[in-house]
């Protein structure tokens, strides 16, 4: 839904700097998390040298099974984080920053167990547009274009480049019921949170 009240979206070109920005919240996440968490994965947009994007990171913690996603929500806590549910997309538990700590960049993290489709997906589009800058330069120009159209409407937005990921995830040979699955989350309004709580990249 279009509000014409919420900041524009704004996608922005590669900055190199997101790289030293996802360090700097794996490491202030990963000494609580070191024997609960199996890794720390850069996901999303700002973890594809040259792709344009949001420049918020998006950060994977991968367990190894639901018990462990319960003992990491813990382990967040302790540290700031807010757990914020999972708003529906089983396999990705979302939390808030802590706003305590000034120094840390904007940043989305979720806790994933191994093997999730959650998790599945943001490694599969990630892996894809390291490898293919055709790929990478078609994104980013569709994302550009997206948030021209759609300056005010993340739903819009987030629909928009469903057809495009959902392609991705058919060649790395996600199932029919994953892809619908997929599809139906990014395409379904009012998704929390607003900034982008889809499956897509």
């Amino acid at each position: 839904m279009s509000d014409p009240e919420s900041p524009a979206i704004a996608v922005v070109e590669y900055d190199p700097a997101w790289a030293e920005a996802f360090e700097r919240v794996r490491d202030t996440v990963w000494p609580g998390l070191h024997d609960v968490a199996l890794a720390v994965e850069h996901v999303g947009s700002t973890s594809v040298p040259g792709l344009w994007a949001k420049p918020i990171i998006d950060v994977d913690v991968v367990v190894a099974d639901d018990a462990a996603v319960t003992l990491a929500i813990a382990r967040l806590a302790g540290i700031g984080y807010v757990h914020r549910d999972n708003f529906g997309l089983t396999g990705r538990e979302a939390f808030e920053a802590p706003r305590t700590d000034p120094t840390l960049p904007p940043h989305h993290l979720y806790v994933c167990p191994q093997g999730s489709v959650a998790l599945r997906n943001h490694l599969a589009v990630r892996d894809h547009l390291r490898a293919f800058p055709a790929s990478v330069r078609a994104y980013g120009a569709l994302k550009r274009r997206l948030a021209r159209a759609h300056p005010h409407d993340m739903d819009a937005y987030v629909a928009g480049k469903t057809d495009f990921v959902l392609a991705i995830l058919r060649a790395a040979g996600f199932e029919s019921e994953e892809l619908g699955e997929i599809e139906r989350i990014n395409r379904t309004p009012m998704r929390p949170p607003p900034d982008g709580g889809a499956l897509t990249s």
